[in-house]
């Protein structure tokens, strides 16, 4: 039996799902980045105290990594249970979790009250918070992905993605203000926990937003047709996995530069500049806070423009010029001018949402409905292990070990040759219908 789709939404109801996931995403992502902010900024003096500064950091960004293994974690169970409930049930959920874990850091004693039990009990928080992040992207992106129609999806399902350097533009803005307001002293005494603490309204006002949201129309269509089936379904893990497994490993391989460059440019960097460069942490913030209007920007722009000339093309942009520009990157943060740091920093980003822009709608045709949420979580969230969860450690490790810039930036190239191979190995998906139960990247394989 066949079913045809229902109508797309109005104008006025998908400004409202693509503004209350949004929304929903920028406050879990403003959790997410104000952890990496802190690590490089408070986190080795208050949880890792070492007397080498580089070593507390290196051990702060370590806990920053953990909760990425989680994110896979995350992907798998929220993918399932999404695939099979629904994606609206999920996006409250991860929510929920998210806002808890980071209202409880900002609560947490430091190491000089409770010792060893305090980045014990950091990681763990940490832990929780990359479980739910690892469920968030999916359901974010695909809730407006199923919504919208086929010519105009690369746009849409780009301002989820948007939401990302809203919540860094958010945790680091109110980093920047709170220190500069108080005294290093007080910053580091109770400072730093107002931003996290913040956190708890924040969820309040997001859960209110995506309860308000309805299922995806994709999602419902696809579920009535799977009950009409006599024969059982297999989870969704199992299907993705025999099935549209290329599908997974070009998503995975896609993310791979976007994730190392994103995090090397924005958290990696306080370490660099602050460090590295013996520059105030005041120049760190302001530049990578003007570099994520600029981001915030031109994701949406990437996006439409994926629709016009395809997802390849443009996302090929971003990851060749990556691999170029992080060789000029760091040279313009060595010359210490202000205004040049900035630069270098704003265009590493708009490389970067080349890469972001169209990934929301890239992904989401990669995988057939009933396996979407799956697919697309465990694909994203795998590259965050290796790639953006070790970026800030293994920069860190190498600056450590080599005292220079050069190995870093090396680094950042192998990964844009990774994705750039992975991107060429993809089928162009511009205007595939999500009405489907296989992958244009897997047609025709079973396994």
């Amino acid at each position: 039996m066949s079913v045809t789709r229902s109508d797309p939404p109005s104008g006025r109801s998908l400004a409202r799902i693509v503004g209350s996931s949004m929304i929903g995403t920028t406050i879990e992502w403003y959790d997410f980045f104000l952890y990496g902010s802190a690590a490089a900024l408070v986190f080795n003096e208050a949880f890792f105290p070492s007397e080498d500064r580089l070593i507390g950091t290196l051990l702060a960004f370590s806990s920053f990594a953990i909760g990425f293994v989680f994110r896979p974690l995350g992907g798998l169970v929220f993918g399932h249970f999404g695939d099979r409930l629904g994606r609206k049930k999920l996006l409250v959920i991860s929510l929920l979790m998210m806002g808890g874990a980071t209202f409880a850091v900002g609560l947490l004693p430091t190491f000089a009250t409770i010792g060893v039990a305090a980045p014990v009990l950091l990681t763990l928080l940490r832990v929780v918070q990359g479980f739910a992040l690892g469920g968030e992207w999916g359901g974010a992106v695909l809730i407006v992905s199923e919504h919208t129609d086929n010519a105009r999806r690369g746009f849409w399902a780009s301002w989820p993605q948007a939401g990302v350097p809203t919540g860094n533009l958010l945790a680091t803005a109110v980093l920047a203000i709170l220190s500069a307001v108080q005294s290093e002293e007080a910053f580091l005494a109770w400072g730093w926990r107002i931003p996290f603490l913040i956190s708890g309204v924040l969820v309040l006002v997001g859960l209110w937003i995506r309860l308000s949201v309805s299922e995806s129309p994709v999602f419902l269509e696809a579920s009535e047709r799977a009950r009409q089936r006599t024969a059982p379904e297999q989870p969704p893990i199992v299907r993705v996995l025999r099935e549209q497994w290329r599908a997974v490993l070009i998503a995975s391989g896609a993310r791979f530069v976007e994730n190392v460059c994103y995090y090397v440019i924005t958290a990696f960097v306080l370490t660099y500049i602050i460090e590295q460069l013996g520059m105030s942490e005041s120049v760190a913030l302001n530049a990578v806070l003007i570099a994520s209007v600029v981001h915030f920007v031109v994701i949406p722009i990437w996006g439409a423009l994926s629709d016009r000339f395809g997802r390849r093309g443009v996302y090929l942009i971003g990851a060749v010029g990556t691999g170029l520009w992080i060789f000029a990157f760091f040279p313009l943060l060595g010359t210490g001018s202000f205004v040049l740091i900035a630069l270098g920093v704003t265009v590493g980003l708009v490389l970067h949402a080349a890469m972001y822009g169209p990934q929301a709608a890239f992904m989401s045709e990669l995988f057939g409905t009933r396996v979407r949420y799956s697919g697309a979580s465990i694909g994203y969230q795998l590259a965050s292990v290796v790639a953006g969860g070790l970026a800030p450690t293994v920069a860190t490790g190498l600056l450590a070990a080599f005292d220079s810039w050069v190995p870093i930036a090396v680094y950042v190239a192998l990964g844009a040759v990774i994705t750039s191979v992975a991107i060429l190995f993809a089928t162009e998906t511009r205007g595939s219908s999500l009405l489907t139960e296989e992958s244009p990247a897997t047609a025709g394989e079973t396994g």
